[in-house]
């Protein structure tokens, strides 16, 4: 079975970019370096700029008193830095981030709950949403379930994501995404642009 041609048109299609951040790109990540990740991120926001598509750039992060962070009690908690820097929860330089680059930050796995991300998109007449990010089976997998129950069409661009383990990534590609969305390279979404 062939997989259907991609078609994405700029003026209802977002790219949507998960914790492209200092404090999580620095994490060790399989199967793809998060350099890689954040390079091919990179290609998709420039070519979605290009088409005049909207980007937006989500983050996770808590307050200074840390009170607005998740907290409830886990089997296995994640770990947990005792000081995180100042930058922690920045766009990554390399990522290039413009001025006209939408901004969400998060407090949670998901960038729809108690951020303002499905009215900016929904203002906009975003009805696809492209999705890339780390880490691809927390953060891209929450918020693509989101998006499902929203009713919006997704694309993952799986070279364009990675997890802390390789088998977390494919879980998530061979389980979860083929049934809210369609997977695509980078590259194959950047021709469905065109």
């Amino acid at each position: 079975m062939s997989t259907p041609e991609l078609k994405l048109d700029p003026k209802t299609t977002a790219l949507v970019l998960i914790d492209l951040q200092n404090g999580i790109v620095a994490m060790k990540t399989e199967p793809n370096p998060s350099s890689q990740v954040v390079a091919h991120a990179k290609k998709l926001a420039q070519a979605f700029r290009a088409a005049q598509a909207p980007v937006v750039l989500v983050t996770v992060g808590s307050s200074a008193d840390g009170k607005d962070a998740l907290a409830p009690k886990l089997d296995t908690a994640a770990p947990a830095p005792a000081n995180r820097p100042a930058d922690w929860s920045q766009v990554v330089a390399d990522l290039d981030a413009q001025p006209s680059d939408l901004r969400v930050m998060k407090r949670q796995w998901g960038a729809f709950y108690g951020t303002d991300l499905d009215l900016q998109l929904r203002r906009r007449g975003i009805k696809t949403i492209v999705l890339a990010g780390i880490s691809t089976n927390v953060g891209v997998e929450s918020t693509a379930r989101d998006a499902f129950e929203r009713g919006y069409d997704q694309v993952f661009a799986t070279d364009a994501m990675t997890a802390t383990s390789a088998e977390a990534h494919a879980n998530t590609l061979k389980y979860t995404f083929p049934r809210i969305g369609r997977q695509r390279t980078t590259e194959e979404v950047i021709a469905a642009l065109g």
